[in-house]
């Protein structure tokens, strides 16, 4: 295939003049180069592609189904080629963003808005996936920049951070009263039911090492797939959450949850954005950076 790309572009504009003559001062090169490379080509597909006559050449069969899809693609580039001069006239350019949906939430949303506002022209994509699948997308080139937690290592890529996290068990006042009635603070671990994230999710890990960490076992526990029915599970009384407390905040004050002492104070963690270095001189990402870290 790749040793064919200049090839199909001969076979393309000879076909679209209809001569070899014709096409040879279009590409500005010379009439036996154009025929030695529709010879070459032809070999390559091993079919004859072209029927030579005193008036020019015609298509045959197989010439007709190869220029079909020939003169597609060529289309479809000049396409490309017109929307990305277009796009630059107007000054369009694309950020595509990788977070899950967690973080998109929490953490995103409130900081883009000022981005959008001031960066009308920008097209931003976010794609919401688990922060492990978001550090994929980041190394495959699928996504600009990534909204994570601080990743162990990442060869190629700078992260910054833009704020700290810290995760708590917290529980409706109603569900500890009605736990308590049954059994006392001290049989707290092997009478309540905790409510988690899945074992696939990065927090999840992050907790369970903790957990061990402090020699913590929890007797019963209701694995959930998002933080958000996590947390509207701990607000109707379903059971102790581990929830990340800056997310909770507000119910934390008006007292629709409470924390709960298990025994384990969860070290604070670091929330910020990773980008491969060569994205960094790109001003549409420099531009992000600035607006989501003030």
């Amino acid at each position: 295939m790749q040793e064919n790309l200049s090839l199909y572009h001969i076979f393309y504009t000879v076909a679209r003049t209809g001569n070899i003559s014709g096409a040879a001062k279009e590409l500005f090169i010379s009439q036996p180069a154009i025929s030695k490379s529709i010879r070459r080509l032809e070999e390559n597909l091993n079919t004859v592609l072209f029927l030579r006559g005193s008036r020019g050449v015609t298509l045959t069969r197989d010439g007709e189904l190869l220029y079909e899809h020939v003169r597609n693609a060529f289309a479809s580039l000049s396409l490309g080629e017109q929307l990305l001069a277009h796009n630059h006239e107007l000054g369009i350019s694309q950020l595509r963003i990788g977070a899950s949906t967690t973080l998109s939430k929490y953490v995103l949303l409130p900081r883009l808005k000022d981005f959008i506002r001031n960066h009308p022209n920008v097209r931003v994509t976010i794609t919401c996936q688990s922060t492990y699948r978001t550090l994929e997308l980041l190394e495959e080139q699928k996504i600009d920049v990534g909204l994570v937690g601080r990743p162990k290592g990442m060869r190629g890529c700078r992260f910054l951070p833009i704020q700290t996290i810290q995760d708590t068990f917290a529980a409706s006042p109603t569900y500890l009263e009605h736990l308590f009635v049954r059994t006392s603070p001290e049989h707290l671990l092997e009478a309540a039911t905790f409510m988690l994230m899945d074992e696939e999710n990065i927090t999840r890990q992050y907790v369970n090492s903790q957990l061990r960490d402090h020699r913590i076992e929890l007797a019963n526990t209701l694995e959930v797939s998002t933080m958000d029915l996590l947390i509207e599970f701990a607000r109707i009384g379903l059971g102790i959450g581990c929830v990340i407390r800056d997310f909770v905040l507000s119910d934390l004050k008006n007292g629709a949850l409470q924390e709960v002492d298990t025994g384990i104070v969860f070290p604070k963690r670091e929330i910020g954005v990773v980008y491969r270095r060569e994205q960094q001189s790109l001003p549409v990402v420099q531009n992000f950076l600035g607006a989501i870290v003030g």
